[in-house]
Order: structure tokens, then sequence, then C-alpha cells
């Protein structure tokens, strides 16, 4: 599966493409060139061990590196939402577009907007992303004690843009509400394709303070684990195209994973 479910058709035009919204080819190749590179250099803070083995990809062959996966990433919120009894039943999630990438949304939104104004594309924008992610699980994956649980649909959601940056803002309901005292919860959100990399906000090589926050006033601990893919599938993201389809569930292997534990 590719991250293409993202996608939207704003400028009903089969010359633009990309995840979130489509852009013209050449915009789109040189955004994915400075993005990745971008994210090839963070890579030796959040990644130490995988940094030499990106290094000799690069070196080695550069075009390769250019091209290989991800071609850019999502800064993530999560909030857990607690009901009246202290009981989770919804994931409250911001997912916040890289600067490159917000830059070309914005600016197509702009070229396509013509009299209507930039809230309307990007109120368009965010009911195509809600209708796409729908048949995908919304990229995200909860577990209590090792056991699936799963969602309703999403009916509340915005796009935004701010400090320059496009952010998509939903409320992912529970199919019913979860008492997980003294139960440890994991989730992960990530694009099965690893088209992009989805990973917590970060400040100072850490994640931020609101990365991972639970609602009201229940005492929980909650971490967050960085991934640890193993040197075989950096190598298999690192060999593909931009067009090429990666095997499903290869983003799972560089996804984050947050962990809460509530008394």
């Amino acid at each position: 599966m590719r991250a293409d479910v993202l996608r939207t058709d704003v400028l009903r035009t089969n010359v633009l493409r990309t995840n979130i919204a489509l852009v013209p080819y050449v915009i789109r190749t040189s955004y994915a060139m400075f993005s990745l590179l971008y994210r090839r250099a963070l890579a030796t803070t959040r990644c130490r061990r995988c940094a030499p083995l990106v290094l000799c990809a690069m070196l080695l062959s550069l075009p390769v590196a250019v091209q290989a996966h991800p071609h850019g990433w999502i800064d993530l919120r999560m909030r857990l939402v607690l009901d009246d009894q202290g009981r989770l039943e919804a994931l409250h999630q911001s997912w916040s577009m890289d600067p490159f990438y917000s830059l070309v949304i914005l600016e197509e939104l702009g070229h396509a907007a013509g009299e209507d104004s930039l809230e309307a594309g990007l109120d368009q924008l965010g009911a195509e992303i809600r209708d796409n992610l729908s048949g995908h699980g919304y990229f995200t994956e909860l577990h209590v004690d090792d056991q699936p649980v799963s969602f309703e649909e999403v009916s509340e959601y915005t796009v935004l843009e701010r400090d320059g940056r496009v952010q998509f803002v939903f409320l992912l309901p529970l199919s019913q509400p979860l008492e997980f005292a003294e139960h440890t919860l994991r989730y992960q959100v990530f694009d099965p394709s690893y088209y992009l990399e989805m990973v917590h906000e970060a400040q100072d090589d850490a994640p931020a303070p609101g990365a991972l926050v639970v609602a009201g006033d229940r005492q929980c601990d909650t971490r967050i684990l960085p991934a640890d893919p193993n040197p075989e599938r950096i190598m298999e993201a690192a060999m593909l195209d931009v067009d090429d389809q990666a095997q499903p569930g290869l983003g799972r292997h560089f996804a984050e994973t947050g962990e809460v534990t509530c008394q």
C-alpha cells in the first residue's frame, strides 16, 4: 500500500501528484531531494547506529539516497481523551507536515483557490485526507496489554496553517470506552509504506513535553520509545525509488511507540 491514500485532487489535473496534495513533478522532485537529505542529517541523532549505513548509501549512490523512502515527514502530537469515568474514549491527534511539504501545499492551494479562500481549500483538503485515511485505520494502531483496540470513523477534524506548517487535527474515537487502569496502553502511528516518516514532535533531540499527554487528572506514566529498525529494513527503504511500492507494513519497523500506564 502506498501513502498516496493522503492524496487530494485539489487541482484536478494528472500532472500534479503527491501524498498530501498534488504538486508538479519537478517541484515534488526538488522537494523530495531537500527533504530527504535533511532527514538523513537528523538520523545521525535519532538513530546513531543507523547513520553509517545511511551515510554509505548517500556517498556510494547519491541518486538512490535522494529517491529513497521516506520522502517527507510528519511531527505528531497525541492526547488521550477520557470520559467522566476516566475511561479512554478517543485519541486526539495533531499531524504537522514538514516545512517543505507545507510550503508546496500552501502554494498549490493558493494558486488553485482562485476566488475561493485558502481556508476553503484547506477544508476541502481535510475532507479528502479524512476520507482516504478511513480505509487504512487512520495510520493508527492501539493495543492494551497486547490486545488490539478498534476505532470508529472520524467525524471531527480540521486542517489549518500554523507557523508556516500545514496541520491535520482530528479526533479518533474508540469503538467503546476503555478502562485501562493498571494496564499498559501502547500505540503506533505510521504510514505502512514508509513514504512518509511519522515521529512525535521533538525538542532538543527528545520528545517535546506535549508530544504525548493524558487529559484529565489521572496519574499516568507516559513514555515514547524510539524506533529500532534492523539494518536490512533500513537498506530496504533506502533502495526504494519514489514510485516504488514498499512491502506492506514496512513503516511499522520505523514507528515510534507511545506507552501509557495509569493508576
